[in-house]
């Protein structure tokens, strides 16, 4: 029989609410048509601000603490100064990442302000492909300068007198890739990002800074922590998984993630040891999900319509995150509205994807501190993507494996006397029971909260026509054992005596 064990007392490191974050990129209709509309026919819109308040609302839900904004690759020839001031005179730009056209209604100060009424913090990533330091070190004093300054004037002067006091910013988004405009090799950035972070942190030394890192996996990680360890407070990496048609290649797929996360804290070590280094330096996991571009193309506006399959996925790669909360302090999924998103939008409403209910299960209850639990399952062995994970995982202890059919991560919460366990079936086609084996100090009630996100069928799915896959709530007698069925995700609520 399959067996989870757990042990309040095995704690990992408390879970940093950041990792529930999320992205608004100007990329198909995440801004225009997602968080913004203004001229929605059907009264959806707030009609002094423009934002869709059904999209607010259901956004709240998720208690998202930090969104990343404006990319991505688009901020790679973002004129932010184009998207400030009297609407009438803003600029329209043809935009070179997602081949379309900007037409900057909605810029920085409608971003902070939306991010204010959300009641989330807003993380600015900066152009480094076509801005220069100076316009970086403008754009920062228009958010965050008290002085008698150009920039700080000209955001009193657009009605907002207060500084924003933006505390999270990007040293560019995806510089490595050749997608990207203004694609830099690793020592060239690194050396460029360097003397950006000096000059930023000269400026307001409040702030913190995120590098661009790579996969976690790559030599670019490696050269650029190497450089800038002790300018930056965060390393960004960004994955996504595919399922290729296969239901157990998508739900393997996060296991990239987490032995990234093990490579790159081993990065961020030897640069801290290399540079003699005291300091905090964690992960800013900031773009993950699952997306295939092939079936949803970004230049098409990336509108995924996700399946169960995609939804056991994404609770796989909250786990990821939850084990790891020693090093993953910032995670945003990409993104929060209609681009590969857990929300999907019309002039009409929107619905909840199928990612939604993970999402929302994790945001709400899995927080707390992270729990070392051990658990014992069988192992996939089939293909892989990439297919490194099936090579590694080929030579670790059946104990440390990360294709394991059930995957679990766990918290304990203090506060209301609960080990919360949040547990996987991975498997298309068997149930499992599975034994719950708690250590001595932990007398669990007789009676077991649980939260269920399932269907019957792998390529259920949920539309505006109604919802297939969403929570179900119970609660059980509890009897030392569950049926996980098959390719399901469940919160098990349990309250310590």
């Amino acid at each position: 029989m399959a067996s989870i064990h757990i042990d309040p007392a095995r704690v990992i490191a408390p879970v940093d609410p950041r990792i529930y974050s999320g992205f608004t990129e100007h990329m198909g209709r995440c801004i225009y048509g997602g968080i913004y509309e203004p001229e929605n026919p059907n009264g959806l819109s707030d009609p002094k601000t423009g934002w869709r308040l059904d999209v607010m609302d259901v956004l709240k839900e998720l208690k998202v603490p930090i969104v990343r904004y404006p990319g991505g690759n688009f901020v790679s020839s973002y004129r932010w100064q184009d998207g400030i001031g009297p609407k009438e005179l803003r600029p329209r730009r043809p935009e070179l990442a997602w081949l379309s056209e900007e037409s900057n209604q909605f810029g920085t100060d409608e971003f902070i302000a939306w991010c204010r009424a959300l009641g989330t913090e807003p993380y600015i990533c900066l152009n480094m492909g076509t801005g220069t330091l100076e316009d970086a070190l403008a754009w920062l004093e228009y958010c965050n300068s008290s002085a008698n300054t150009y920039y700080a004037n000209l955001r009193r002067k657009n009605g907002h007198e207060e500084p924003y006091k933006v505390k999270y910013w990007a040293l560019g988004n995806e510089v490595w890739g050749p997608w990207q405009v203004g694609q830099m090799e690793s020592q060239d950035y690194a050396k460029k990002a360097y003397q950006w972070a000096k000059a930023l942190k000269l400026l307001d030394p409040t702030i913190e800074l995120i590098s661009c890192g790579e996969t976690g996996f790559a030599d670019w990680d490696r050269v650029t922590l190497r450089k800038l360890a002790p300018v930056v407070d965060y390393h960004s990496i960004h994955i996504y998984t595919v399922s290729e048609g296969k239901h157990a290649v998508n739900a393997m797929g996060p296991a990239a993630a987490e032995k990234a996360l093990d490579i790159t804290k081993s990065l961020i070590d030897l640069a801290k040891i290399e540079g003699g280094l005291e300091k905090d330096i964690t992960v800013c996991f900031d773009e993950w999900n699952v997306w295939d571009p092939v079936r949803a193309p970004g230049e098409k506006g990336a509108e995924e319509h996700y399946d169960l399959s995609d939804a056991i996925a994404v609770a796989s790669w909250l786990n990821v995150f939850v084990r790891k909360a020693d090093i993953v302090k910032i995670a945003c999924i990409a993104q929060s509205v209609n681009v590969i998103s857990p929300i999907i939008t019309s002039p009409q409403g929107l619905f909840k994807q199928t990612t939604f209910y993970p999402l929302h299960l994790f945001t709400n209850l899995m927080r707390g501190l992270s729990l070392n639990v051990h658990v014992n399952s069988p192992s996939y062995e089939g293909p892989t993507v990439p297919t490194w994970i099936k090579q590694l995982d080929k030579y670790e202890p059946e104990s440390s494996k990360l294709t394991k059919f059930i995957d679990v991560s766990a918290v304990y919460v203090a506060d209301a006397k609960e080990v919360r366990v949040a547990v996987v079936n991975r498997h298309d086609t068997e149930d499992f029971t599975v034994a719950f084996v708690f250590a001595r100090n932990a007398d669990v009630e007789g009676q077991v909260k649980v939260y269920e996100v399932w269907g019957e069928q792998l390529g259920f799915s949920n539309g505006f026509d109604g919802e297939q896959v969403k929570t179900v709530e119970k609660t059980v007698s509890w009897e030392g054992q569950y049926l996980l069925k098959k390719h399901s995700f469940q919160v098990l609520v349990f309250k310590l005596k």
